[in-house]
C-alpha cells in the first residue's frame, strides 16, 4: 500500500515539474518579446529565429551562441573594423556549427579558403577586402566555444 502512494506521489511531483517548467519558458518567451529581443537584427527564416549578426553585418551567429563580452572586443576606424568575438554554449555540436558557418557565410558572399577539423575546428573565409577565422573547440567539460575573428587584409605596399 504505501509503494502505491510513493508512487503517487512521485508522478504529481514529475508532473508538477514538468508544468511548471512548460509554464516558466513559456513566460520567459514572452518577457523577451515585450522587451523586443526577437525584433533587430536577428535573421528570421520560416518564423524561426537562426542568428544573430553583432558587430559585423556579415558574419551570421547562431542564436543559441551565448556572447561573452568580456571576452571579445571590437577596433573601428573609418577605412576598416576588426575584432575577435566570443560565443560558448553547453553540448553544442560542433559539426552543426561547422555546417551553419560554412552555408550561412556563404550566403553572406564569403568564399571559403580552407578549413581545418579536429579536437578544434578552425574555417578560414575571404572576400575582396576582409578575411574571418572561426574557430570552433570542444572543451573537455561540455563547453563549446566559438571564437569569430574579422580583419581586413593586407595592404599592398606603394
Amino acid at each position: 500500500m504505501s509503494q502505491i502512494i510513493t508512487q503517487r506521489r512521485f508522478f504529481v511531483w514529475f508532473s508538477l515539474v514538468v508544468f511548471l517548467g512548460a509554464l516558466w519558458m513559456g513566460c520567459v518567451r514572452t518577457v523577451k518579446e515585450r522587451r523586443g529581443e526577437s525584433a533587430g537584427s536577428e535573421a528570421k527564416e520560416f518564423g524561426q529565429s537562426l542568428g544573430k549578426y553583432y558587430h559585423f553585418e556579415d558574419v551570421l551567429v547562431p542564436g543559441e551562441l551565448k556572447y561573452k563580452q568580456n571576452k571579445s572586443f571590437v577596433y573601428e576606424t573609418p577605412r576598416f573594423k576588426t575584432g575577435i568575438l566570443v560565443f560558448s554554449k553547453w553540448w553544442l555540436d560542433a559539426e552543426s556549427l561547422i555546417d551553419f558557418f560554412t552555408y550561412h557565410m556563404e550566403k553572406d558572399n564569403w568564399k571559403l579558403v580552407n578549413s581545418f577539423k579536429g579536437k578544434e575546428s578552425i574555417l578560414n573565409f575571404s572576400k575582396t577586402d576582409k578575411t574571418c577565422t572561426i574557430k570552433i573547440t570542444e572543451r573537455w567539460y561540455g563547453t563549446t566555444e566559438v571564437e569569430v575573428r574579422v580583419g581586413p587584409l593586407g595592404e599592398k605596399k606603394m
